[in-house]
């Protein structure tokens, strides 16, 4: 998507459009962290738990960069991520995983699907909110151990590939109607898309380049999407 010409920070549409894209992405970032620290206690290994450790870490210090950046900007963190705790668990209950391994592979698919959409809405916003959340929505690379361990599960045991594929498709699914809800419902997202020129064909094409995104992911991890 090519990247519209930032609108000036002083713009109260565009402050309150950052206000939700931060809220609801610093918001992820919590509970992606308090997810993965509950997998680490389950991980089997301690190499596992340290790598699962690792990423929690990871989804913290994000976090705490977020809510710095919005402190900055006079935001008050707690108010912007409000409105998004009660979608947002409510996508987490119709989502929760049976088992460690069905864990592993939301936090890397189903959150993979969550920070590309923020990935686009990021060229909306001004240069400096740009790179705040760019650097929020890169883990690093420390995810990529969840490739190999999916790919040592379904050798071990064939029936898994079905059942983490079909949770795969399901978590496309209720990952894509969550991030249309976001878009839509939240007026000042409506608007930031619409005042950077987005048409109903550029917006289809945004939602075939996260399942493009996904198919990727499950292809990696040996799954078929």
């Amino acid at each position: 998507m090519e990247q519209p010409s930032s609108a000036p920070p002083s713009d109260p549409g565009l402050q309150a459009a950052v206000g939700d894209l931060l809220g609801v992405l610093a918001y992820g970032e919590l509970t992606a962290f308090i997810r993965m620290a509950v997998d680490c206690d389950l991980a089997p290994t301690i190499a596992l738990k340290t790598a699962t450790g690792q990423l929690a870490t990871t989804d913290f210090a994000r976090y705490t960069q977020l809510v710095d950046h919005m402190r900055e900007r006079g935001i008050d963190p707690e108010a912007a991520m409000g409105p998004f705790v009660a979608p947002l668990t409510a996508f987490h209950e119709r989502t929760a995983p049976k088992g460690w391994l069905e864990g592993l592979v939301k936090a890397y698919v189903g959150d993979g699907i969550a920070k590309d959409f923020y990935r686009e809405m990021s060229a909306f916003v001004d240069e400096e909110t740009r790179s705040v959340m760019q650097a929020a929505l890169d883990d690093g690379g420390h995810a990529e151990f969840v490739v190999q361990i999916v790919r040592d599960a379904i050798r071990t045991d064939a029936t898994t590939a079905g059942r983490l594929a079909l949770w795969g498709r399901r978590l496309l699914g209720e990952a894509l109607s969550q991030a249309q809800a976001v878009a839509v419902e939240r007026d000042a997202m409506s608007a930031l898309l619409v005042g950077g020129g987005v048409d109903l064909g550029e917006v289809g094409r945004m939602f075939t380049r996260l399942t493009d995104n996904h198919q990727r992911r499950m292809n990696r991890m040996g799954l078929e999407a």
